[in-house]
Protein backbone atom coordinates (compact mmCIF):
# COMPACT_ATOMS: atom_id res chain seq x y z
CA UNK A 1 0.00 0.00 0.00
CA UNK A 2 2.77 2.30 1.14
CA UNK A 3 4.70 1.59 -2.37
CA UNK A 4 1.08 2.12 -4.01
CA UNK A 5 0.84 5.72 -2.50
CA UNK A 6 4.03 6.74 -3.45
CA UNK A 7 4.28 5.82 -6.49
CA UNK A 8 0.72 8.11 -7.50
CA UNK A 9 0.96 10.60 -4.94
CA UNK A 10 2.55 13.02 -7.28
CA UNK A 11 -0.61 13.40 -8.98
CA UNK A 12 -2.02 15.28 -6.07
CA UNK A 13 1.01 17.55 -6.03
CA UNK A 14 -0.30 21.41 -6.10
CA UNK A 15 1.72 23.41 -9.03
CA UNK A 16 1.50 27.14 -8.40
CA UNK A 17 1.99 29.21 -11.10
CA UNK A 18 2.92 33.05 -11.18
CA UNK A 19 2.72 34.97 -14.45
CA UNK A 20 4.24 38.10 -14.89
CA UNK A 21 3.56 39.69 -17.96
CA UNK A 22 4.97 43.13 -18.79
CA UNK A 23 2.58 46.06 -20.13
CA UNK A 24 5.39 47.57 -22.28
CA UNK A 25 4.63 47.54 -25.99
CA UNK A 26 8.00 47.78 -27.03
CA UNK A 27 9.68 44.92 -24.69
CA UNK A 28 8.42 41.56 -25.61
CA UNK A 29 5.63 39.64 -22.67
CA UNK A 30 7.70 37.48 -19.74
CA UNK A 31 5.92 35.02 -18.52
CA UNK A 32 6.92 32.66 -15.74
CA UNK A 33 6.41 29.21 -14.52
CA UNK A 34 7.64 27.93 -10.92
CA UNK A 35 6.70 24.17 -9.73
CA UNK A 36 7.36 23.11 -6.71
CA UNK A 37 7.75 19.49 -5.96
CA UNK A 38 7.49 18.53 -2.02
CA UNK A 39 10.43 15.97 -2.13
CA UNK A 40 13.10 18.77 -0.80
CA UNK A 41 14.16 19.09 -4.41
CA UNK A 42 15.15 22.76 -6.04
CA UNK A 43 12.20 24.56 -8.37
CA UNK A 44 11.97 24.00 -11.44
CA UNK A 45 11.84 27.34 -13.47
CA UNK A 46 11.05 28.07 -16.87
CA UNK A 47 11.23 31.58 -18.38
CA UNK A 48 9.51 32.56 -22.00
CA UNK A 49 10.88 35.14 -24.22
CA UNK A 50 8.41 36.19 -27.16
CA UNK A 51 7.70 32.57 -28.05
CA UNK A 52 10.66 31.14 -26.74
CA UNK A 53 10.85 28.96 -23.50
CA UNK A 54 13.59 28.68 -21.69
CA UNK A 55 15.04 25.89 -19.25
CA UNK A 56 18.21 26.67 -17.45
CA UNK A 57 18.24 23.21 -15.60
CA UNK A 58 18.19 21.32 -18.39
CA UNK A 59 19.52 23.80 -21.14
CA UNK A 60 16.69 23.13 -23.70
CA UNK A 61 15.38 25.65 -25.75
CA UNK A 62 11.57 25.28 -27.06
CA UNK A 63 10.20 27.52 -30.15
CA UNK A 64 7.02 28.08 -31.86
CA UNK A 65 9.18 29.10 -35.23
CA UNK A 66 10.22 27.02 -37.73
CA UNK A 67 13.77 28.69 -37.83
CA UNK A 68 15.10 27.13 -34.52
CA UNK A 69 14.69 23.66 -36.26
CA UNK A 70 18.21 22.97 -37.07
CA UNK A 71 19.16 21.97 -40.78
CA UNK A 72 19.31 19.22 -42.43
CA UNK A 73 22.42 18.03 -44.77
CA UNK A 74 25.60 19.72 -45.58
CA UNK A 75 24.17 22.88 -46.07
CA UNK A 76 22.92 22.82 -42.37
CA UNK A 77 25.55 21.39 -40.82
CA UNK A 78 27.44 24.06 -42.57
CA UNK A 79 25.04 26.79 -41.40
CA UNK A 80 26.05 25.59 -38.40
CA UNK A 81 29.50 25.56 -38.67
CA UNK A 82 29.75 29.44 -39.61
CA UNK A 83 27.61 30.36 -36.27
CA UNK A 84 29.98 27.85 -34.03
CA UNK A 85 33.38 28.71 -35.32
CA UNK A 86 33.05 31.71 -37.61
CA UNK A 87 36.92 32.23 -38.43
CA UNK A 88 38.08 29.01 -38.97
CA UNK A 89 35.06 27.62 -41.39
CA UNK A 90 35.30 31.34 -43.52
CA UNK A 91 38.92 30.41 -43.70
CA UNK A 92 38.41 27.05 -45.06
CA UNK A 93 35.99 27.54 -47.12
CA UNK A 94 38.41 30.96 -48.52
CA UNK A 95 40.97 28.06 -48.87
CA UNK A 96 39.12 25.78 -51.10
CA UNK A 97 37.71 28.44 -53.35
CA UNK A 98 41.19 29.81 -53.80
CA UNK A 99 42.87 26.22 -54.60
CA UNK A 100 40.58 25.60 -57.28
CA UNK A 101 40.03 28.78 -58.64
CA UNK A 102 44.67 28.26 -58.61
CA UNK A 103 43.67 25.04 -60.11
CA UNK A 104 41.91 26.44 -62.88
CA UNK A 105 43.97 29.34 -64.23
CA UNK A 106 46.66 26.43 -64.17
CA UNK A 107 44.62 24.49 -66.36
CA UNK A 108 44.05 27.16 -68.40
CA UNK A 109 47.49 28.30 -69.05
CA UNK A 110 49.25 25.36 -68.86
CA UNK A 111 50.87 23.25 -71.79
CA UNK A 112 50.23 20.15 -73.26
CA UNK A 113 53.86 19.26 -71.42
CA UNK A 114 53.93 20.94 -68.33
CA UNK A 115 52.50 19.74 -64.88
CA UNK A 116 50.72 21.48 -62.25
CA UNK A 117 52.60 23.55 -59.84
CA UNK A 118 51.00 22.31 -56.62
CA UNK A 119 53.21 24.07 -54.12
CA UNK A 120 51.52 27.84 -56.08
CA UNK A 121 48.17 25.96 -55.24
CA UNK A 122 49.54 25.25 -51.76
CA UNK A 123 50.14 29.19 -51.53
CA UNK A 124 47.16 30.54 -52.42
CA UNK A 125 45.01 27.82 -50.14
CA UNK A 126 47.44 28.88 -47.12
CA UNK A 127 46.34 32.50 -48.21
CA UNK A 128 42.27 32.04 -48.28
CA UNK A 129 43.12 29.90 -44.27
CA UNK A 130 45.12 32.36 -42.80
CA UNK A 131 44.26 35.72 -44.28
CA UNK A 132 41.41 36.19 -46.31
CA UNK A 133 38.78 34.08 -44.95
CA UNK A 134 39.81 36.05 -41.43
CA UNK A 135 39.80 39.36 -43.02
CA UNK A 136 36.33 38.44 -44.55
CA UNK A 137 34.43 37.52 -41.54
CA UNK A 138 36.11 40.82 -40.13
CA UNK A 139 35.34 43.47 -42.77
CA UNK A 140 31.80 42.24 -43.44
CA UNK A 141 31.06 42.07 -40.24
CA UNK A 142 32.45 46.04 -39.50
CA UNK A 143 30.70 46.73 -42.75
CA UNK A 144 27.16 45.79 -41.20
CA UNK A 145 28.02 47.50 -37.88
CA UNK A 146 28.43 51.17 -39.42
CA UNK A 147 25.67 50.41 -41.65
CA UNK A 148 23.40 47.69 -40.93
CA UNK A 149 20.86 49.45 -43.31
CA UNK A 150 20.34 47.32 -46.48
CA UNK A 151 19.00 50.39 -48.45
CA UNK A 152 20.31 52.11 -51.95
CA UNK A 153 22.60 54.84 -49.71
CA UNK A 154 24.01 51.92 -47.69
CA UNK A 155 24.90 49.52 -49.94
CA UNK A 156 26.52 51.85 -52.20
CA UNK A 157 28.44 53.62 -49.12
CA UNK A 158 29.75 49.43 -49.01
CA UNK A 159 30.45 49.02 -52.22
CA UNK A 160 32.60 52.68 -51.82
CA UNK A 161 34.62 51.34 -49.02
CA UNK A 162 35.31 48.32 -50.39
CA UNK A 163 36.57 49.56 -53.30
CA UNK A 164 38.25 52.49 -51.85
CA UNK A 165 40.02 50.54 -48.57
CA UNK A 166 39.56 46.47 -48.39
CA UNK A 167 40.11 46.15 -52.21
CA UNK A 168 43.40 48.07 -52.70
CA UNK A 169 44.49 46.38 -49.08
CA UNK A 170 43.67 42.50 -49.41
CA UNK A 171 45.37 42.72 -53.26
CA UNK A 172 48.74 44.24 -51.53
CA UNK A 173 48.59 41.77 -49.45
CA UNK A 174 47.89 39.32 -51.45
CA UNK A 175 50.26 40.03 -53.73
CA UNK A 176 53.19 40.92 -51.60
CA UNK A 177 52.04 37.82 -49.38
CA UNK A 178 52.50 35.41 -52.82
CA UNK A 179 55.96 37.53 -53.87
CA UNK A 180 57.58 36.89 -50.32
CA UNK A 181 57.60 33.32 -50.72
CA UNK A 182 58.67 33.44 -54.14
CA UNK A 183 61.73 35.07 -52.39
CA UNK A 184 61.63 38.34 -54.01
CA UNK A 185 63.47 40.64 -52.02
CA UNK A 186 61.25 44.03 -50.55
CA UNK A 187 62.38 46.18 -53.82
CA UNK A 188 61.23 43.40 -56.07
CA UNK A 189 58.08 43.28 -53.94
CA UNK A 190 57.64 47.06 -54.69
CA UNK A 191 58.29 47.12 -58.28
CA UNK A 192 55.80 44.30 -58.60
CA UNK A 193 53.10 46.39 -57.00
CA UNK A 194 54.14 49.22 -58.81
CA UNK A 195 53.80 46.97 -61.75
CA UNK A 196 50.65 44.87 -60.75
CA UNK A 197 48.47 46.47 -58.14
CA UNK A 198 46.75 49.06 -60.25
CA UNK A 199 45.83 47.26 -63.63
CA UNK A 200 44.54 44.96 -60.65
CA UNK A 201 42.35 47.31 -59.16
CA UNK A 202 40.72 49.11 -62.36
CA UNK A 203 39.92 45.56 -63.60
CA UNK A 204 38.21 44.76 -60.42
CA UNK A 205 36.06 48.09 -60.82
CA UNK A 206 34.24 46.75 -63.65
CA UNK A 207 33.47 43.46 -61.78
CA UNK A 208 33.42 44.23 -57.89
CA UNK A 209 30.72 46.64 -57.95
CA UNK A 210 28.28 44.42 -59.00
CA UNK A 211 28.95 41.60 -57.07
CA UNK A 212 29.30 43.76 -54.09
CA UNK A 213 25.52 44.86 -55.05
CA UNK A 214 24.42 41.82 -55.06
CA UNK A 215 26.16 40.82 -51.42
CA UNK A 216 25.49 43.87 -49.60
CA UNK A 217 21.86 44.19 -50.54
CA UNK A 218 20.45 40.38 -50.47
CA UNK A 219 22.91 38.22 -48.51
CA UNK A 220 22.98 37.57 -44.69
CA UNK A 221 25.81 39.02 -43.13
CA UNK A 222 27.03 35.92 -41.32
CA UNK A 223 26.87 34.64 -45.45
CA UNK A 224 28.89 37.04 -46.69
CA UNK A 225 32.37 35.93 -46.93
CA UNK A 226 30.82 33.29 -48.54
CA UNK A 227 28.95 35.30 -51.31
CA UNK A 228 32.31 37.07 -51.74
CA UNK A 229 34.40 34.08 -52.18
CA UNK A 230 32.08 32.35 -54.77
CA UNK A 231 32.45 35.84 -56.31
CA UNK A 232 36.33 35.51 -55.97
CA UNK A 233 36.56 32.12 -57.59
CA UNK A 234 36.03 34.08 -61.28
CA UNK A 235 38.06 37.06 -59.81
CA UNK A 236 40.53 35.04 -58.48
CA UNK A 237 41.46 32.72 -61.92
CA UNK A 238 42.75 36.11 -63.17
CA UNK A 239 44.59 37.15 -59.82
CA UNK A 240 46.61 34.24 -59.64
CA UNK A 241 47.68 34.54 -63.13
CA UNK A 242 48.42 37.77 -62.40
CA UNK A 243 50.66 36.82 -59.24
CA UNK A 244 51.97 34.08 -60.97
CA UNK A 245 53.81 36.53 -63.75
CA UNK A 246 57.27 36.74 -63.49
CA UNK A 247 59.48 39.55 -61.07
CA UNK A 248 60.11 42.64 -62.22
CA UNK A 249 63.80 43.03 -63.51
CA UNK A 250 64.18 45.86 -61.39
CA UNK A 251 68.92 45.71 -62.97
Amino acid sequence: MNSLRRSYSWLLLPVVANINISAKASVSPKIQWRAYLSFGSPPMRFTSRGNQIYSPSTQHRFSSSSSSKPGIGFVGWYLRKVDTHPFITKGITASLIYAAADLTSQTITLSSSGSFDLIRTARMAAYGLLILGPSQHLWFNFMSTISPSRDFLSTFRKIFLGQAVFGPTITSVFFSYNASLQGESGSEIAARLKRDLLPTLLNGVLFWPVCDFLTYKFIPVHLQPLANSSFAYIWTIYLTYMASLKAVDIK
